[in-house]
This record gives structure tokens, sequence and C-alpha cells, in this order.
């Protein structure tokens, strides 16, 4: 799973029960709990990660 910042314990923790979601801007994120104090993390993943938006149509 991937690797996120916990605000709480002010460490670089592995996100567990990671869900992947698509935020309102189209790019993906992974949303899951601080393996030590419980915490919700949220990692926004990289534009790699964004689905491709198709080029605006020729005018």
């Amino acid at each position: 799973m991937a690797e996120g910042y916990c605000v709480k314990c002010k460490a670089k923790k592995e996100i567990v029960d990671g869900v992947e979601e698509t935020m309102k801007n189209g790019r993906k994120a992974i949303k899951g709990k601080c393996p030590t104090c419980g915490t919700v993390m949220f990692k926004i993943l990289g534009k790699a990660a964004a689905p491709a938006t198709p080029p605006p149509p020729a005018v």
C-alpha cells in the first residue's frame, strides 16, 4: 500500500485500509488510516496516476 504522512504522529507511515478515490478535479488519491493512532491519512497520487484528459477539439 502507499506511504503517507500522519499529521498527528508527525511521521511517514504506511496507510492502512487504503481506498483509492477520485477527487472532484479528476485526480486520484488514497484515503486510509494511520496504523498507530487511527487518524485519517490522505495522499494525492502523482499526475501519472491521474486519468488522461482528451485534447480540446480543434476549432
